[in-house]
């Protein structure tokens, strides 16, 4: 299975996201058997964030994760821009470990950029890693003139991984971004890596090629999706389902070795971008 080192640790490459999950107390009971699904597959990490649902998703994962062993668990949370200061961070971190049901967290990130300086979300986020409250910190939906201003700080190179928008269909992030990441070992976290219903592209699953493909392997087209996902180096996707078929089929996409003649295909399905494209926020 591949997989993805952040801040020394090595983990599955691919994960759990949990965007929209918890919003539903009648879905309560089968994302959480979702959760335990992923995890009784090989998944360890579970990726959430106080935004998602205002901490309802966070609140569900916590319920999931209370007798399973600490250790098979990374866990990722992210703070929001408008508690991302000295003054609001700590107490928004305490409020996620109090609804995660955890002492820290593995990865704490700045979800997007706000108006704190950046200077002051990185000091705190350092700050909070040293307390033993995140044992790493990161940051989201940065692009590269962020990631440049981030690494003139005194420990803006100590991020841990960043996360942003990336699928076959949504591929902005190769023009530059992933290759900046490359060079400065900085991890890279995939969201929506099948695509996203609020975006173009959604349909990504019924592509003729990614069905041709998916047909020579006698796998689902999402594990196709996230095996090509996966073959990017340092990358660790988070696909989000509450079908627990679907995430045991997500996570074991980390055994599907994609050969040069599927790529072909899929690239000819998607091509890569040509011109910088801006970056969506989740």
């Amino acid at each position: 299975m591949q997989t993805v080192t952040i801040a020394g640790t090595q983990v599955p490459a691919i994960g759990m996201g949990t965007w929209h999950m918890g919003d539903d107390p009648l879905l309560q009971a089968q994302e959480i058997e979702a959760i335990h699904a992923g995890l009784a597959a090989g998944a360890k990490v579970i990726d959430t964030a106080e935004m998602y649902g205002s901490g309802r998703a966070e609140t569900l994962v916590g319920k999931a994760i209370k007798d399973v062993p600490r250790d098979q668990l990374y866990l990722i949370s992210k703070v929001l821009p408008t508690n991302a200061s000295k003054a609001r961070m700590e107490r928004s971190l305490d409020a996620s470990l109090k609804r995660l049901g955890v002492d820290e967290v593995d990865l704490y990130l700045y979800h997007w950029r706000g108006q704190t300086p950046l200077s002051e979300t990185v000091a705190e986020l350092q700050r909070l890693t040293e307390t033993g409250k995140t044992k790493a910190w990161g940051i989201s939906n940065f692009d590269v003139s962020d990631l440049e201003e981030l690494w003139q700080l005194p420990d803006g190179s100590k991020a841990a991984a960043n996360e942003d928008l990336f699928n076959l269909g949504s591929r902005g992030v190769e023009y530059s971004l992933l290759g900046w990441q490359t060079d400065h070992q900085l991890p890279f976290i995939a969201y929506s890596p099948v695509g996203a219903p609020d975006q173009l592209n959604t349909h990504l699953g019924r592509n003729p090629n990614v069905l041709k493909v998916a047909k020579r392997h006698n796998v689902s087209a999402y594990q196709v999706l996230l095996a090509w996902d996966v073959s990017h180096p340092q990358l660790l996707a988070i696909p989000q389902s509450s079908n627990t078929d679907h995430v045991k089929e997500n996570v074991l996409a980390g055994n599907l070795q994609l050969t040069a003649d599927d790529m072909q295909l899929l690239d000819e399905a998607y091509p890569a971008p040509t011109k910088k494209l801006p970056l969506d926020v989740l």
